[in-house]
């Protein structure tokens, strides 16, 4: 179907981020959990997008939205959107629902991201500027950076950042004191956002014609298994809540139970007490002219396979970080993308420790490695249909507490 007849839509989404607490252990209760889901969509209207299906896991819930996601955990709340929400304008009400109904008054640590906007000028509120949206999170919150990551006359990340100064929330009745409370969950969250889909993927995910007998869900299914969504993970460990929009365009979430399938002693050693379930998500704008699909991921993973899995455990190794980014770029194919790696480094102690691998590597320096072979090498053509890319950025930071590595690709010519 021709793209003349849509007016452009802004894939890139706004992603918030909001821990409560260090932890879901750090509670004696389930937090955010227990509010109730019409306090949500009170949110949601604001924001203007709505819940169109959920799934409730072990750890989280995960509500799958007209744009894009909303994954709430006892003590974390991710709300991501697109198109021309009015993400941060939900944030004031998240911050007195947390406290009101959740006995969650204080913000531990606040993210806010996003990619540069195709369409800035179709933006609302805030969301026009950068420094509006720089200037409505410090209206809210003391100690908060903004970061500009990136060619800022070309495809940049942004982020805003805010962690409590003793990186603790105020002990009260809602915390409970554990041996954990000093040992804040790790934080690892892979993005890869993708523009400029090829033309066999884009037609994918039009799903125009009349067919009563099929639901957006039966849709999504099939499209999911059709061009390998379904296995980007294990199968047999993945719950996943897809949705096809009419004409075009597709969401997806999932839950993921891991912890049994990762040799834990491959990965950052702050990332070897992790809760056992994660989440990816998924989000695609077809058209022609401003296609993009943007994948999530918390699960933390190794940057490369094991050496000798163990026999019994081989079939069902969910994924290593190279073979992550071959998998997604392979399904949308895109001209250009960027990924990026976010993950924490807060020693048990409270104090910042760069992981290193067996090679002395640091986190993101073997992810940088990983994504440049996974995209760049001979190897790579292969698996991603004959197309290999060049990189044109790669940029490692260093936060309070976070290590960050950014690199952007093109396909070569």
């Amino acid at each position: 179907m021709s793209s003349d007849f849509y007016a452009p839509f802004e894939g890139p989404e706004k992603l918030l981020e909001l821990w409560f607490a260090p932890s879901a252990r750090a509670l004696n209760h389930q937090g955010l959990r227990t509010v109730d889901r019409k306090l949500w969509e009170e949110v949601l209207d604001i924001v203007k997008c709505k819940i169109l299906s959920v799934i409730h896991g072990s750890d989280m819930d995960a509500y799958l939205l007209s744009e894009s996601s909303l994954f709430i955990s006892p003590h974390r709340l991710i709300l991501k959107t697109c198109g021309t929400t009015l993400n941060l304008l939900g944030l004031p009400r998240i911050l007195e629902i947390a406290a009101t109904y959740a006995n969650l008054p204080n913000v531990y640590r606040c993210f806010y991201s996003r990619k540069s906007f195709m369409f800035p000028e179709r933006q609302c509120g805030p969301h026009r500027d950068w420094n509006q949206e720089v200037q409505f999170l410090d209206n809210l919150f003391d100690n908060g950076a903004a970061y500009t990551v990136g060619k800022v006359n070309g495809d940049h990340w942004l982020l805003y950042l805010m962690m409590s100064v003793d990186q603790s929330p105020d002990v009260s009745l809602e915390i409970t004191p554990t041996p954990h409370q000093d040992n804040p969950d790790s934080d690892y969250t892979i993005e890869i956002l993708m523009s400029d889909l090829s033309p066999t993927t884009r037609e994918n995910f039009f799903f125009s014609e009349p067919d009563n007998t099929k639901s957006p869900a039966d849709w999504a299914k099939a499209v999911s298994d059709d061009i390998g969504i379904t296995n980007i993970f294990p199968p047999h460990l993945t719950n996943l809540d897809a949705y096809a929009f009419t004409p075009c365009g597709y969401s997806a979430n999932a839950l993921i139970k891991w912890d049994d399938c990762l040799d834990n002693t491959s990965l950052p050693h702050n990332t070897q007490e992790r809760v056992e379930e994660g989440y990816y998500t998924i989000h695609v704008t077809p058209e022609a002219g401003w296609s993009y699909a943007s994948f999530e991921c918390n699960v933390p993973l190794p940057v490369k396979p094991p050496p000798d899995p163990d026999p019994d455990k081989k079939s069902s190794f969910v994924v290593d970080l190279e073979t992550l980014v071959k998998r997604v770029v392979s399904i949308f194919r895109p001209a250009r993308l960027t990924v990026t790696l976010f993950i924490s480094r807060l020693d048990g102690d409270g104090t910042s420790e760069t992981w290193e691998d067996a090679s002395g590597l640091s986190a993101v320096e073997a992810a940088q490695r990983a994504f440049r072979s996974a995209l760049t090498s001979k190897s790579a053509a292969a698996p991603l249909g004959g197309r290999t890319y060049r990189r044109t950025d790669k940029i490692n930071y260093e936060f309070g507490g976070y290590d960050l590595a950014f690199a952007s690709f093109e396909l070569r010519s």
